[in-house]
């Protein structure tokens, strides 16, 4: 594993438990996520992660445990107070309104206004283009509504949004599902450039080569339960099927 001896993680999540209806979906796991690390959770459907997840989120409250940000205990009741974290969540479905553009987009319920209190459209164009350009500099579609964006164009404009209200902290489900190979690079290129500024990024994952390609560690949930934590540079994709299908940990695991 990466020696990070006296860095202090982005999050911690200790000993989190989470029941519904007598069913303990998510049984006292433990993760840690570094600045401009991506750690990858995976598991089959039901293994916990997303309940995990989404008590970081805001969606759940845990009903045990403590979440740490930068080494300090946070409380984290709902979306507004992540968000007050600087964590930021892209679902699966992006969120995004498919008949507004990217700029209408990127500031949709935080839009820029004028000082006579009309909205300022020009001034939301030049930001947007300000961000696209440092993310995604290829990207030209500023004036068509995203429904006519390819999915990883979609995926820009949602990962713009998040970063542009300074998201220190992203978790992203499934980024590249149904995308194609040049668009899944061009998602892989983004989350290259965010971990360059140091952002961490929890990536939820049934892919397990978008794992291997996309993550510095990987944490496999089975049954609620954390089976362990690997360096992805450090296993095959076997060792991670063999920790997923079978709960078994491989020599390299924590």
């Amino acid at each position: 594993m990466t020696d990070r001896t006296g860095q202090t993680p982005l999050v911690e999540m200790r000993d989190i438990c989470i029941s519904f209806g007598g069913i303990r979906a998510v049984d006292h796991v433990t993760v840690d996520l570094y600045p401009g690390e991506v750690v990858g959770l995976l598991g089959h459907n039901g293994a916990g992660k997303s309940t995990l997840i989404k008590v970081l989120s805001g969606a759940y409250r845990a009903d045990s445990g403590d979440v740490l940000i930068n080494g300090e205990k946070a409380t984290i009741e709902n979306p507004r107070d992540a968000r007050r974290y600087n964590i930021e969540t892209i679902y699966q479905t992006l969120a995004l309104a498919d008949n507004l553009d990217a700029s209408a987009n990127l500031f949709l319920g935080r839009e820029l206004v004028s000082p006579r209190g009309f909205l300022d459209d020009a001034a939301m164009e030049a930001e947007t283009r300000k961000i696209m350009a440092r993310l995604n500099p290829n990207f030209r579609k500023f004036s068509e509504p995203v429904s006519a964006l390819s999915g990883g164009q979609r995926q820009s404009v949602a990962i713009a949004r998040a970063v542009y209200f300074n998201a220190r902290i992203l978790i992203m489900d499934e980024p590249t599902a149904a995308l194609g190979p040049h668009e899944t690079q061009m998602v892989a290129e983004l989350i290259q450039e965010l971990k360059a500024e140091g952002i961490g990024i929890f990536l939820i994952e049934h892919d397990i080569h978008a794992v291997m390609d996309l993550c510095d560690r990987a944490v496999v949930m089975k049954n609620g339960q954390r089976v362990g934590t690997v360096n992805v540079a450090e296993v095959t994709d076997e060792d991670i099927l063999g920790m997923i299908i079978l709960g078994k940990k491989p020599p390299q695991a924590v």
